[in-house]
């Protein structure tokens, strides 16, 4: 009988784009027995959703540190929108939803508790920490029982390459995705958090409305759901036609010159007055000075390390294993393994 599967590759051979990555074509590092219903970049997105990892992300800061208000974005909810942002370029452009949705809901996966400042305050007591490798690595080496999700080499490809500089929309830190599908994550990623971390700001009183610069109300509109639906409309529109004409490895997922211009200005004015002002802000300070603590314990005492990451000490620096430790914590976890340590509990009648 002929597989769910097979079929559903066959309709992806006749809907895709040529430029798109066909799910027939997924690799793996180690072989594993095709599922007879789902195809392999399905496969992958269901291997994340099921992770710990992935549960993990709805305790973790996205821009502000442990929030009170029940609106406010997490790390999960961040996930959650580039992966929506993402499925509608896709489905928009004929490339492949599956794939994307895979690596959309993967890339965050590495990203350490209270947001950046957790990510900087690791890289440096450990240096070369990056949450886009973490996020490679939670998946290849800690997740299941440290036999990783041996997930395709497509999604693992879309992960690495997910992260930009810092503060830039696009961009490349470790090269260029290999796919379209990749690139589009990429640029998603951008384009949901300068407007969720905006409708944040908003609504946590950082700034107003008003301070919002002219250029980006006329470009990009005034309203969280028309700016995010000028970027989306603008990249299908820009990026057709450099995908009809692709050769493999190219850039094709594009902005237009104007709207480019608008989300870049968006960007740097969150730098300047949300940012910015949030990293110098005592709490931030304190949960950076958290983090580097909690990591030179786990390397002075990595008997405390639980199983979960402990059992690659067999094989790796004690170093690299507390940095897997720390950057798997939740925000509230942090709090509760700093507070056991360092705070007495005192004896009561």
């Amino acid at each position: 009988m002929t597989s769910i599967r097979f079929c559903l590759e066959q309709a992806e051979d006749r809907y895709l784009h040529a430029a798109a990555t066909p799910s027939s074509s997924a690799t793996r590092t180690v072989e594993d027995s095709p599922s007879p219903v789902r195809t392999a970049f399905q496969v992958d997105r269901d291997r994340v959703i099921h992770s710990k990892a992935f549960r993990r992300l709805m305790h973790k800061t996205q821009m502000f540190l442990s929030p009170d208000g029940d609106h406010v974005r997490t790390r999960l909810t961040h996930t959650l929108e580039v992966t929506q942002i993402s499925r509608t370029i896709a489905r928009a452009l004929r490339v492949n939803e599956d794939l994307v949705e895979a690596i959309g809901l993967a890339h965050d996966l590495g990203h350490t508790p209270f947001g950046h400042a957790g990510e900087r305050a690791l890289n440096a007591v450990f240096p070369g920490f990056i949450h886009a490798r973490q996020s490679l690595r939670v998946v290849d080496r800690i997740e299941k029982d440290g036999n990783g999700l041996n997930l395709t080499d497509q999604v693992r490809d879309g992960i690495i390459h997910h992260s930009k500089p810092e503060g830039a929309i696009t961009g490349e830190v470790s090269g260029r995705p290999a796919t379209p599908e990749a690139q589009i994550v990429k640029i998603s990623d951008g384009i949901a958090y300068i407007n969720h971390d905006l409708d944040d700001a908003i609504r946590g009183g950082r700034i107003s409305a008003n301070q919002i610069p002219d250029e980006v109300n006329r470009v990009l509109g005034e309203r969280h759901s028309e700016r995010i639906n000028t970027l989306v409309c603008d990249i299908v529109e820009t990026s057709a036609p450099a995908l009809d004409s692709a050769q493999p490895g190219d850039q094709v997922i594009l902005m237009s010159g104007d709207v480019q211009a608008a989300a870049d200005t968006l960007r740097d004015f969150l730098f300047a007055e949300v940012y910015g002002p949030i990293n110098q802000e005592n709490s931030t300070i304190k949960a950076e000075r958290l983090v580097q603590v909690l990591y030179q314990e786990a390397v002075s005492n990595p008997g405390a390390i639980p199983r979960e990451f402990a059992r690659a000490l067999a094989d790796e620096p004690v170093e690299r294993v507390a940095a897997d430790y720390v950057a798997g914590m939740t925000d509230r976890y942090a709090l509760k393994r700093f507070q056991e340590l360092y705070i007495p509990t005192f004896w009561s009648a």
